[in-house]
């Protein structure tokens, strides 16, 4: 299971499908090929997102990797 601690480069590592997704939300997670720095919180709030929206943002990301199987 995900949570908003988890950092983007183990987020990439273990479900490099999850790159689509977080393009898909606004949230660029790869610089030149390589995982961003910091946690999925730090960088949702960098794009705006508040506390509800993060909690949102990660639900819908272990529904979305749910249903990937």
């Amino acid at each position: 299971m995900i949570t908003k601690d988890i950092t983007i480069e183990e987020l990439i590592s273990r479900y490099p499908e999850s790159v689509r997704f977080l393009l898909q939300k606004g949230i660029r997670c790869l610089e030149c090929g390589e995982p961003a720095w910091g946690t999925l919180e730090e960088n949702a709030r960098e794009k705006g997102y508040d506390a509800a929206a993060i909690e949102r943002l990660v639900r819908e990301l272990n529904e979305w990797l749910d249903a990937k199987g």
